[in-house]
C-alpha cells in the first residue's frame, strides 16, 4: 500500500467569469463564437503530498484557494486540470451543514451521513453511542437540524466525522464556530487521531493550532503554492504575505516592511479596519501609527511571549499643553483587555505647538493569549484643568497573537510549577 495518504499533482481549477447572465446563455446555447467570459485561477498549478500519519495545515489569505482544494480533494469539486490521488477512506468537516439535510433530526441526519459513508444500519448503531456523547446536544438530537445553532451543527457534524473511524480527517475552519471548551475537546481527539497514525488535513486562520497541531504546512496565495515545510517557517512567511498583500505574486517571499523602509505612511502595511470609529476636537491628529514585531517588522501578526511595540505619530495643529498619548487593546467581544497611556506611565510630554509632530513608541512583552483583538489609539490632555479628547481611532485595526500554548483567562501568568 502507498504511503501516501494524499496526492495532488498540477492541479488547476479555473472558473468563468461573466459580466451578466445573458452573456453565460447566448454561450450556452451557442449564439455566439466571442469568448464573453474571463477566466478567474481558484487553483493554478499546485501540488504538495500528504503522508500517511502526518497532520498537515493548510493557511493563507480569504480567496487563496484553501476550500476549493479540499472540495477537489474530497470529489465535492472537479477539477480544471490535474490529479488527486487518495488513499484511504475520507471524513471530511468543510462547511457548516455541508451533507446535512435542514428538515431532518440530528438523529436521522447521523444515518444519512453513515450511509453516505458507506456504512450499514447495524455499523452505525455500534458507533451511536459514542456520536452522541461526544456532541452532547442532549434532546436536541431528536429536533430538525435547522433549529440548531451554529454551535450545535457543528458539534454534531464533528461528532459523526471522528466517529466513523476515517483514515484521513479534513477539518476546513469548521471549528470556529464551537466553544472554547469543545474545540479542546476536538483537538484532543487530533492528538488520539496522530496518535493513531491517522492522517489530518486542516485548514484553519487559527496560526496558534497550526504551529501546535501540524506536522507540516502548504501556503497557498492567490491560487498559487508559495511554499510548504516547517510550521514555524511558513507562518513567518505568511505573516509577511499579510504585510504586502499588494505585492505581485514573484515578491511575495520578500521581507517585511521595516519602519526604515516604509516610506511615507506605515500604516499602510497594515490591514486596517474600514468601520473604525474616529472622532476628535483635532487640535491633534494622529497621521501614522504601526505594530512591529520582535525584528522590528511591520505586522498584524505578534508571538505570544515576543516583545512587539505600538507606535504612532501624532501632529499638532495648535498649543497643546499636557498631551497624553495611550493605546488600548480589546478582544472581539468589545471588552477591553489591556491598555495604558503615558500618564499612567508616568512619561511627562512638554507642551507642543503648531506643526510639531512627536512619535511615541510603546514597548512590552505580549502576554496575552492567542486569538484575535482590535487596537485603539488616542491622543487627548488637560487644558487649563479640563480634559480635552485631541484624537481617537477606535479599533483601528486587528492584532493576531499566534500561541501554541494557551493558559486561562486573558494574560498568561507565566506561572513556574515545582513537584517535590
Amino acid at each position: 500500500m502507498s504511503d501516501l495518504a494524499v496526492r495532488v499533482e498540477h492541479l488547476q481549477k479555473i472558473y468563468k467569469l461573466y459580466n451578466k447572465p445573458m452573456d453565460r446563455l447566448k454561450e450556452s446555447l451557442g449564439l455566439t463564437r466571442k469568448r464573453l467570459y474571463r477566466e478567474h485561477y481558484a487553483l493554478n498549478d499546485v501540488s504538495f503530498q500528504v503522508e500517511q500519519g502526518e497532520t498537515v495545515g493548510i493557511i493563507g489569505t480569504n480567496g487563496s484557494g484553501k476550500s476549493t482544494i479540499l472540495k477537489i480533494i474530497t470529489g465535492v469539486l472537479n477539477q480544471t486540470a490535474g490529479e488527486v490521488e487518495v488513499n484511504g477512506r475520507i471524513s471530511a468537516l468543510l462547511e457548516l451543514g455541508a451533507g446535512f439535510n435542514g428538515e431532518y433530526s440530528g438523529l436521522e441526519n447521523v444515518y444519512l451521513n453513515g450511509t453516505m459513508m458507506g456504512f450499514s444500519r447495524e455499523e452505525i448503531d455500534q458507533r451511536l453511542d459514542n456520536i452522541l456523547k461526544f456532541a452532547d446536544i442532549g434532546d436536541f438530537i431528536h429536533q430538525p437540524v435547522k433549529t440548531y445553532s451554529s454551535g450545535m451543527f457543528v458539534r454534531l457534524a464533528f461528532a459523526v466525522a471522528i466517529n466513523i473511524d476515517p483514515e484521513i480527517l479534513i477539518v476546513d475552519e469548521a471549528l470556529s464556530v464551537g466553544d472554547v471548551f469543545f474545540q479542546a475537546k476536538c483537538y484532543h481527539k487530533f492528538e488520539e487521531f496522530k496518535e493513531m497514525g491517522k492522517t489530518i488535513l486542516l485548514v484553519s486562520h487559527d496560526l496558534g493550532s497550526v504551529g501546535k497541531y501540524c506536522d507540516r504546512v502548504v501556503l497557498l496565495n492567490q491560487g498559487v503554492k508559495v511554499d510548504e515545510g516547517d510550521p514555524k517557517k511558513i507562518v513567518d512567511l505568511y505573516k509577511k504575505i499579510l504585510v504586502g498583500q499588494e505585492k505581485p505574486q514573484e515578491d511575495l517571499q520578500a521581507e517585511h516592511v521595516s519602519i526604515a523602509q516604509a516610506g511615507e505612511c506605515w500604516k499602510d502595511h497594515l490591514q486596517i479596519n474600514p468601520q473604525l470609529l474616529e472622532y476628535g476636537e483635532k487640535k491633534a491628529e494622529i497621521i501614522d501609527f504601526a505594530i512591529l514585531d520582535e525584528n522590528g517588522l511591520i505586522t498584524n501578526t505578534v508571538d505570544k511571549g515576543s516583545v512587539c511595540q505600538i507606535r504612532m505619530k501624532v501632529h499638532f495643529f495648535t498649543e497643546v499643553q499636557e498631551p497624553i498619548f495611550a493605546y488600548t487593546i480589546k478582544n472581539l467581544r468589545g471588552t477591553e483587555v489591556s491598555g495604558t497611556n503615558t500618564m499612567y506611565e508616568d512619561v511627562s510630554i512638554p507642551p507642543q505647538g503648531p506643526g510639531d509632530e512627536r512619535v511615541v513608541t510603546f514597548e512590552q512583552k505580549v502576554d496575552l493569549q492567542g486569538g484575535e483583538y482590535l487596537l485603539s489609539l488616542g491622543c487627548t490632555g488637560y487644558r487649563d484643568g479640563d480634559f480635552h479628547v485631541y484624537h481617537r481611532l477606535y479599533d483601528i485595526c486587528n492584532l493576531t497573537v499566534v500561541s501554541i500554548k494557551n493558559t486561562i483567562g486573558f494574560y498568561d501568568m507565566n506561572s513556574q510549577i515545582r513537584v517535590e
